[in-house]
């Protein structure tokens, strides 16, 4: 049955001037997430006029009202929002709030206000234009029937996204497992043939570890050498010209973000040629929160420079191939190596000094090699993994766009 939203809703007229709602000392919304959760927030004053919510109240974000940010007020105190919401009594003879929610989350929603509305949704859905809008809704017990469906549902979306997160996880801990098992010698068998590291660094072994009979510990800096990019300052930058890449640029799968770079001007180039990045490098944030994050460059960007607080590390192949380095910066055995030296404090760092004095596990070239080809087809079987993953939360999160349409649609059988 066709039937206006304003037959069962009705809008809380009072609004306030900045300076009243200032007075009025009230609780204030801040958002509704896309979930239909509320976040307050305390004592914020208002250069805006702000709309009363009383408890019980549908509240609904005129911006965001078709993503889900919808939701009851159930606080036992009045709060205030921004005009940017609203706020509506609703008559429980006439609709379940909770299947209305749904409702709202849903494409037939969508579709109404494109077809009832001029120009639909350009900014916000203002209470003048909702209030109108005509839907087809069934009678309060059909309402909860669907309900029970969709919440059905939801719990086993629910169970569905655990299961996802937990397979995340696991793969998370099999992808460190191997790159801990392969830092060991674990990972593949040592072989008689190959010739002992030692041969090749009798005079750079420090000491040994529960190693692998031909493996050595050595120190870092004794076969890889670490380079800190130019300490650029702001007066070094222009609008245009060449990237420098901060260490929040650098992601873990290779790839350089140059959407935010500062820029030097070109004319500078044979200045800071020392700092640029090219394909192959293998680069580590040296400061902040991703300290220690890896990004081995997987292609070529051109000219490009690099910020002081990220680290280039240039292995000499002789003793260690790149991509046995790779391994080792990615395990844990490095990873906890680093964060035992971190310098704590506002932007949490580690200098050159202390990652060179860091003492590392190294095999055979031979075994280096055998180690990087295995751990290369286990990533393989990992990304494989990984995909499916992918694919199972594609699948939960359409799973309940699929239900709203059926339910919205005139799909649902008694």
């Amino acid at each position: 049955m066709k039937t206006k939203i304003s037959t069962f809703l009705k809008e809380r007229p009072e609004r306030f001037k900045p300076e009243e709602a200032n007075k009025l000392n009230l609780k204030r919304l801040q958002k509704i997430d896309f979930s239909g959760n509320m976040h307050f927030l305390e004592d914020k004053k208002t250069n805006t006029n702000m709309i009363l919510i009383k408890s019980g109240d549908l509240v609904i974000s005129g911006i965001n009202v078709e993503k889900g940010a919808v939701a009851v007020y159930q606080g036992d105190e009045d709060i205030s929002a921004t005009i940017h919401y609203s706020s509506y009594e609703f008559d429980e003879n006439k609709i379940d709030i909770n299947y209305f929610k749904w409702f709202l989350k849903s494409d037939a929603f969508r579709k109404i206000v494109l077809s009832q509305t001029r120009g639909g949704i350009k900014t916000e859905l203002k209470p003048k234009n909702f209030l109108p809008l005509e839907i087809d809704l069934p009678d309060l017990e059909k309402q909860k029937q669907i309900l029970k469906k969709i919440n059905s549902i939801k719990n086993e979306i629910k169970q569905l996204e655990k299961n996802v997160s937990y397979d995340k996880k696991l793969l998370s801990s099999l992808r460190q497992s191997i790159l801990s098992e392969a830092v060991q010698g674990k990972l593949v068998p040592q072989s008689p043939d190959d010739e002992p590291a030692s041969e090749l660094l009798k005079k750079k072994v420090l000491e040994n570890y529960n190693l692998p009979k031909k493996w050595i510990s050595i120190k870092f800096s004794e076969i890889v050498y670490l380079r800190h990019g130019h300490q650029f300052r702001q007066y070094d930058f222009v609008e245009d010209g060449i990237p420098v890449i901060k260490i929040g640029q650098c992601k873990s799968n290779g790839i350089l973000d140059l959407s935010k770079c500062n820029y030097v001007d070109k004319k500078r180039v044979d200045e800071f040629k020392n700092y640029s990045i090219k394909k192959g490098d293998l680069l580590m944030a040296l400061t902040g929160g991703t300290l220690g994050k890896v990004t081995f460059v997987d292609k070529d960007y051109g000219v490009i420079f690099q910020n002081y607080r990220v680290g280039n590390f240039y292995p000499d192949e002789k003793y260690i191939s790149k991509k046995f380095l790779v391994i080792i910066l990615k395990s844990n055995l490095f990873q906890d190596l680093v964060k035992e030296k971190i310098n704590q404090g506002a932007q949490p760092n580690i200098g050159k000094e202390k990652i060179d004095n860091l003492q590392i596990p190294l095999p055979p070239l031979s075994e280096q090699r055998r180690i990087v080809e295995k751990v290369d087809a286990l990533m393989r079987v990992c990304n494989e993994l990984e995909l499916r993953i992918k694919e199972n939360k594609e699948s939960s999160d359409n799973l309940m766009g699929a239900v709203l349409r059926e339910e919205f649609s005139g799909g649902f059988e008694e």
